[in-house]
């Protein structure tokens, strides 16, 4: 479903764009998360148990995600949307693995490192979003 261009834009430490269907009255706001491409072409997250997303994914399991190119460069995004499963398990070592792909761990950070312990000491939830269209622009 990924074309290589994609792929390429993906395997960067972008912030993802994930927008879940709003509550009655409310419009959709997109929220910044964290993400990565699994090996069967899906796109998963985290999130702690509590967040408000979650509940509205249980309602309706599905969601939006757009990864742009930032600023400076030719414009490239990928926009991917289909039904999203919710797993209890993973989620520690997904935000684990994760924080390796966005900070730089290789200079001790204490803010950083407690983050870290909080992840794995968490019940982070693991968001899977099953890619069922992709539409995408690169100039």
């Amino acid at each position: 479903m990924f074309r290589e261009e994609d792929l390429a834009l993906l395997a960067r430490p972008l912030y993802a764009f994930l927008t879940v269907a709003p509550r009655g009255g409310r419009w959709p706001a997109p929220r910044p998360v964290w993400f990565e491409v699994t090996g069967d072409g899906d796109l998963q997250m985290f999130s702690l148990p509590d967040a408000p997303k979650l509940d509205r994914l249980r309602e309706q399991p599905r969601a939006s995600v757009v990864v742009a190119a930032p600023p400076g460069e030719p414009e490239h995004w990928v926009a991917v949307e289909g039904p999203v499963t919710l797993h209890e398990d993973g989620g520690a070592d997904l935000a684990v693995r994760l924080a390796g792909r966005y900070w730089d761990l290789s200079a001790p950070d204490p803010e950083h490192e407690r983050l870290i312990e909080e992840y794995r000491a968490g019940d982070l939830v693991r968001i899977v979003l099953h890619a069922e269209k992709v539409n995408r622009f690169s100039a």
